[in-house]
């Protein structure tokens, strides 16, 4: 019996994943443990819990894989200086003494803290793979797929920004990348950062913001910044980005090419401009994307496409692809971004490095991405009871009734059931659902729940068997990574009057039947729930269906603005007695709002760092 511990860490979103004979027992985010967003830290608690999950030491781990190499990636910093220099100075000054100190001498760094966990770990055990060898292994090997054209696009790895595999059976052949300061992550980065949002968090905000404006920008971004060829392959122009040399990632030119300075986060009004630009950078990577694929499926002949790397969760262009047609099929890994490149990491390391075979499986091997920590009923009521939490206890069929009737009630429910998802997406494990139904919903959900902006959009969670009757989609979408538009049956089409109105008004406006998950141009995020992985979460939405006719409900994340998904019982008593969530259902436990001691509410607004 063989245990492949992966990991990734120190850069952002740090996790850690365990394969047993190549699969996959559990994985998690670091910053679910720690409660600190993006953890980037070396993912001591992840580890701890994939090892607790398998019931074994890590001195039982056949290899530690490392998702990364970072003498490629220090390589990379030396010549970007050196090509840049002086210029570059200030970031690379910045940037050395935490090689120096940590990462160049990572090796040392990783063996000092697993032997926090086993005093007697070996050196010898340890491994390391490239960046986009890791998420093109995390995305083809529990893929549904024999054989598949793999893509990763991301930031930057070591060097390379996009990347083209070809996987057949246990093999994975890299045969294309295109190498830094060229890529398609930092260019949507450029433009997170020029809105006014988060680097390497607010980008799904740009993507939520694009239907609201027109891409009044497009050409002139593929005009001057992006010099981009009939294959996918592309350059960016250098004059208007700060990215290689400085400590921002857009420069002065890039403004006045715009005619706008950089948006002040959370202080600065968006307006239609930011709205105009957010559409545009999107239409971009649409087009860009979209030439790749293309170019790829007629070259390789492969009927089959993978995906992984943070652009990969860009659901909207994913959507694209699928309907493109060029590829018969899609399977994005759920965990896309570098949390997943801990699994691609213990992939690459079974298959690639010790040629174990592979089993291929007509869904795929991700478990539904349930792979988290899971908590039987004696503890998840030990945990409330010690927080102070005044609930009723009943069995599956009545939790999943009374929840249904909350619902359909118009009330905002916190939903705890069964193991954790791995993946920023909550997908039915870790989630807060409301009534799709409802006109208030999602601006309800937004400001008195979530804390956060009112135009980000909510994802249905609909039934796999009745998806076509609700969008213009018929196939299997359990991650939540694809966008379809809402079926025309269902629409309301939009008066003159109401098509005008400022693009965040038109919120306020009803556009189909349900209106909480249908974005302003008619498109959602769906996720397809399935019986055989979360049958709980299925069962819910069944009774749902029964008690109003509905098949789908609106499912979030189970967090605040700036805070983790929820991991523990406890976790969720916090943010329900922090938030207008109103029912709480936590195993066969259920808690109510105003059952509760009111003295135990907390302030969950200002309680977390800004996302």
């Amino acid at each position: 019996m063989s245990y492949i511990l992966g990991i990734s860490a120190l850069y952002h979103d740090s996790a850690a994943a365990l394969l047993h004979n190549g699969q996959i027992v559990a994985a998690a985010q670091e910053e679910r443990f720690s409660r600190r967003k993006h953890d980037p830290r070396f993912p001591e608690n992840a580890i701890r819990y994939v090892l607790e999950e398998a019931a074994i030491d890590l001195k039982d781990v056949s290899n530690v894989v490392f998702y990364d190499k970072p003498f490629l990636k220090f390589e990379r910093l030396i010549e970007t200086y050196l090509a840049t220099a002086p210029k570059g100075f200030n970031s690379f000054r910045m940037a050395m003494p935490v090689w120096l100190r940590e990462k160049l001498f990572l090796k040392d760094l990783l063996v000092k803290e697993l032997r926090q966990i086993e005093p007697g770990f070996s050196p010898e055990k340890l491994m390391f793979t490239e960046h986009h060898v890791s998420h093109a292994a995390s995305a083809f090997f529990p893929s549904p797929y024999e054989e598949a054209v793999v893509l990763t696009v991301d930031g930057v790895g070591e060097w390379a920004t996009t990347t083209v595999g070809i996987g057949r059976g246990n093999e994975l052949k890299m045969v294309k990348e295109l190498h830094f300061p060229h890529s398609l992550g930092l260019l949507y980065s450029a433009f997170t950062y020029y809105t006014g949002f988060k680097v390497n968090s607010g980008e799904y905000k740009v993507m939520g913001l694009a239907p609201y404006g027109e891409p009044k920008y497009r050409d002139l971004i593929l005009d001057k910044l992006v010099d981009l060829k009939d294959d996918g392959s592309f350059r960016l122009n250098q004059k208007y980005f700060n990215y290689t040399s400085g400590l921002t990632m857009t420069n002065k030119a890039l403004e006045k090419l715009f005619g706008q300075p950089v948006r002040k986060p959370e202080t600065e009004e968006l307006t239609q401009f930011h709205m105009d630009i957010a559409a545009s950078v999107q239409a971009v990577t649409e087009e860009i994307i979209l030439r790749i694929t293309r170019a790829l499926a007629v070259e390789y002949g492969i009927s089959n496409l993978c995906m992984a790397g943070g652009v990969a969760l860009n659901c909207v262009a994913n959507g694209k692809i699928l309907r493109d047609g060029a590829f018969k099929n899609l399977w994005v890994q759920p965990a896309a971004g570098d949390a997943g490149g801990a699994l691609g990491a213990a992939y690459a390391a079974w298959h690639q490095e010790l040629n174990n075979p592979r089993t291929v499986s007509d869904g795929d091997m991700m478990h539904g991405s349930y792979l988290g920590p899971s908590y039987d009923e004696d503890q998840i009521a030990a945990e409330l009871t010690s927080a102070g939490a005044h609930f009723t206890t009943h069995n599956d069929s009545e939790i999943g009734d009374l929840a249904a009737q909350a619902l359909a009630d118009g009330k905002a429910v916190g939903w705890f059931q069964g193991r954790m998802e791995f993946g920023p997406r909550a997908l039915g494990a870790r989630s807060i659902l409301g009534d799709p139904r409802s006109e208030a919903m999602q601006k309800m959900l937004n400001l008195k729940v979530k804390y956060r902006e009112s135009f980000r959009p909510f994802a249905p969670s609909v039934l796999r068997e009745d998806v076509a009757d609700w969008f213009e989609h018929d196939g299997d979408s359990p991650y939540m990574l694809i966008v379809a538009d809402v079926q025309k049956s269902i629409r309301r089409e939009m008066t003159d009057d109401e098509k005008a109105l400022f693009g965040i008004d038109k919120l306020n406006v009803k556009r189909s039947e349900i209106p909480a998950v249908t974005h302003v141009d008619y498109s959602a995020r769906v996720q397809t729930v399935h019986s055989d992985t979360n049958p709980q979460y299925h069962s819910l939405i069944s009774k749902f269906k029964d008690l109003t006719g509905c098949a789908l409900v609106v499912n979030t994340s189970f967090n605040v603005r700036g805070e983790p998904i929820v991991c523990t019982p406890s976790d969720a008593f916090r943010c329900f007695m922090g938030t207008d969530i109103e029912v709480l259902a936590v195993g066969n436990c259920l808690l109510r709002k105003e059952d509760q001691d009111q003295s135990l509410k907390e302030n969950y607004e200002t309680k977390y760092e800004l996302d």
